[in-house]
């Protein structure tokens, strides 16, 4: 099962009827073409991992390049494991405020962020995991 994980910034401050607009529209897709994953929105940042069929994430990459929506955008990290971490989510979403970061195993402040070892997952999708199980979602 592959992986792909991306960050990016809003190019504006979105408001609920937008972010759900996201979210359903994301669901469909994903449905559609065999996806799962989580996005997380906070603070004008998107932070999203998605599984399924390598060419399938590429092209869905793809479109999320071309979605006015999302400026600096950046693959964190892409690989495959055994199994999909998200098996039943369509695409499960959480709005996340500065306060929600500190208690998830994984958290790094972007101020200090270092190289990770390239041998290794990336850190955000330590990250993901344990905020899905702290959510209890």
């Amino acid at each position: 099962m592959n992986y792909l994980i991306y960050i990016s910034t809003a190019t504006h401050s979105l408001n609920d009827d937008e972010l759900k607009e996201i979210l359903l529209k994301s669901q469909e897709n994903n449905l559609r073409d065999g996806l799962t994953g989580m996005l997380l929105y906070g603070e004008e940042t998107f932070v999203q991992l998605l599984e399924g069929d390598a060419d399938v994430l590429n092209r869905t990459y793809g479109r999320i390049k071309n979605d006015k929506r999302h400026k600096h955008l950046s693959k964190l990290d892409e690989g495959s494991n055994d199994q999909r971490l998200f098996p039943d989510w369509s695409m499960r979403y959480k709005i996340l405020s500065s306060h929600d970061m500190p208690a998830i195993k994984g958290y790094v402040d972007s101020s200090g962020t270092k190289e990770w070892d390239k041998r290794e997952h990336h850190p955000v999708l330590a990250f993901l995991k344990s905020f899905a199980e702290i959510n209890d979602l």
